[in-house]
């Protein structure tokens, strides 16, 4: 019975060490604690995924156990007022410094997106919260987090007009004279599919010739930027690293459009471009947008394009035209849709799927004459900025949090 025991006991032991253990880059700071959460993650997803498959919920459903896990309800403190409120119909949480008593000074402002692949997350997360409050105390700061709705029950373009109607709203001088906001100093912002957001709404305030308002710059966090390549190095490089592996990355992208799983199995095999958004390919050229050290092993090749039977089905609807949409892939823009731009700051990491997006547009931004400081972090991991609670606190998360408020105090 005891020996029997010991057997059970290491048995246990060696499959949860199976388990956890993951084939994460030597140079990836405390590994240990990222295979430990990342496992968390995936039993979330093996879960998703046999619910689907025997029909009890959706996959991002199960999913959205993340969002709920790390849900806070802001509630004002000593140095913070928080308050809820609704603007053009869009919830919202608004951050803002206690003031001191005599008349306010105007203050700059940083309207927040948060990430999560338009399907996750929450302005009232955690995370969220508390960079939300450090902005606010370390840059005597206003903050707008926006609680945009989310995909499969919202797709495309809705999450992104709810966020350009907030926006709009907010850079109205009636309302950041509400909330002395300086109109000269007001930066959007957000990490993942916030940082795709905050790129598509910078492209279309500058389209707009009644604006009197005008941001001052873009801080884009590890940006999701376009759909049309899904092969990117990067992609392939990590398409099996922790927090975002590329098979979530993709299925994010699917749901964004549609619930047709179709389109997810086209993206998968990166076979979903049409003929519409073949021409615009160009613009995603990492052979021609990336720098040589990022090429690496990998041979640019084309994405295919569906043609024939295929192409003129499921791909001529809706998901179809999102595609060749810039306001969901703000890479597909021509350059002289980025000259105007606010001044920028991207982070990349380099264990990310979505490295290349987010360096192919610096590489685009500067060509444009656009001001672009680019971070790069090469021990660096998708989510990593949000990964600021304990037990999921990482270094990295706060060299990242302390570069990025930095350049939001020198910049804004």
């Amino acid at each position: 019975m005891r020996l029997g025991s010991i057997v059970l006991i290491v048995a246990l032991c060696s499959f949860t060490a199976y388990y956890i253990y993951e084939p994460v880059p030597e140079e990836i700071e405390e590994r240990w604690k990222l295979m430990l959460t990342n496992s968390f993650f995936r039993s979330l997803s093996h879960l998703a995924d046999l619910c689907e498959l025997l029909g009890l919920k959706d996959y991002m459903d199960v999913m959205y156990f993340i969002t709920l896990a790390e849900r806070v309800v802001p509630v004002s403190d000593e140095h913070v007022k928080v308050t809820e409120e609704t603007f053009d119909g869009v919830e919202v949480v608004l951050y803002q410094p206690k003031q001191k008593g005599g008349d306010a000074e105007l203050m700059r402002a940083v309207i927040y997106l948060h990430g999560g692949g338009w399907c996750l997350g929450s302005a009232r997360m955690s995370p969220y919260d508390l960079l939300a409050r450090k902005i606010v105390t370390e840059l005597d700061a206003v903050v707008l987090s926006v609680e945009y709705r989310l995909a499969p029950a919202h797709h495309f373009p809705v999450p992104y007009e709810d966020v350009y109607r907030v926006v709009k709203h907010f850079l109205q001088k009636g309302v950041l004279a509400k909330y002395s906001v300086d109109p000269g100093r007001v930066a959007v912002s957000g990490d993942s599919a916030g940082g795709n957001l905050a790129a598509a709404v910078s492209q279309q305030l500058q389209k707009e010739p009644g604006e009197q308002v005008r941001l001052k710059a873009q801080a884009l966090i590890y940006p999701v930027l376009q759909a049309l390549d899904l092969n990117t190095p990067s992609y392939q490089q990590n398409q099996d690293m922790p927090i975002l592996p590329r098979t979530l990355m993709v299925r994010f992208w699917s749901e964004y459009f549609t619930s047709d799983k179709a389109l997810f199995r086209a993206m998968m095999a990166n076979t979903h471009n049409n003929a519409e958004s073949s021409s615009l390919l160009k613009f995603v050229n990492w052979s021609a947008f990336l720098p040589e050290t990022y090429h690496k092993k990998y041979n640019y090749t084309a994405p295919a394009v569906a043609e024939g039977a295929e192409g003129a089905g499921v791909w001529t609807d809706g998901p179809s035209r999102s595609l060749a949409d810039p306001r969901a892939s703000p890479l597909l823009v021509p350059d002289s849709a980025l000259r105007s731009l606010p001044k920028a700051y991207v982070l990349t990491c380099e264990y990310d799927v979505l490295r290349d997006d987010g360096i192919m547009y610096v590489t685009r931004l500067r060509s444009a004459g656009v001001e672009v400081t680019h971070e790069h972090y090469d021990t660096g991991f998708h989510g990593g900025l949000m990964f600021t609670v304990w037990p999921t606190d990482f270094l990295i998360a706060r060299r990242m949090t302390d570069n990025y408020i930095n350049w939001l105090e020198k910049n804004l």
